[in-house]
């Protein structure tokens, strides 16, 4: 495996990735990758590259190997995050979307948010449940 992966770019692959950065409409993270092998396609030291563009000597490092292994389409993509496990499985979903549907506690006009976040606790579905989830999963299920 070498120490270092050489970026030499197309002249097409060149005016793609230029093309890129001067649009405007390109997330932070390919932005930074674009103007990483551009700057290593010129010959650029990793430590200048990073201290110009303020990334990490591995992110740099990270971005030469994809574009040595997959080329520039590769080098610029990320695979899919895998985000937070769910607090609510189906069954507890379920659950909420019926006591939503059911009579609020005496005294309420409504259920609010964070009373069915406290009765999905109480219930012992869940340890701690915030209202912004419970928010969610009713939007979900409307």
């Amino acid at each position: 495996m070498p120490d270092k992966y050489i970026v030499t770019l197309t002249p097409e692959e060149r005016s793609e990735l230029t093309g890129l950065t001067s649009r405007g409409k390109l997330s932070a993270r390919k932005l930074k990758r674009a103007q990483i092998l551009i700057a290593a396609d010129k010959d650029q030291r990793d430590d200048v590259i990073a201290q110009t563009l303020n990334v990490g000597l591995s992110t740099i490092h990270r971005t030469r190997q994809k574009y040595v292994e997959g080329g520039v389409a590769w080098a610029l993509s990320e695979r899919p995050r895998a985000g937070g496990t769910k607090k609510l499985d189906s069954k507890a979903e379920a659950l909420l979307v019926a006591t939503a549907c059911s009579e609020p506690p005496a005294g309420r006009g409504q259920w609010t948010m964070q009373l069915l976040a406290e009765r999905m606790v109480a219930l012992k579905v869940v340890e701690s449940l915030s209202d912004e989830t419970v928010r969610r999963t009713l939007q979900k299920n409307s």
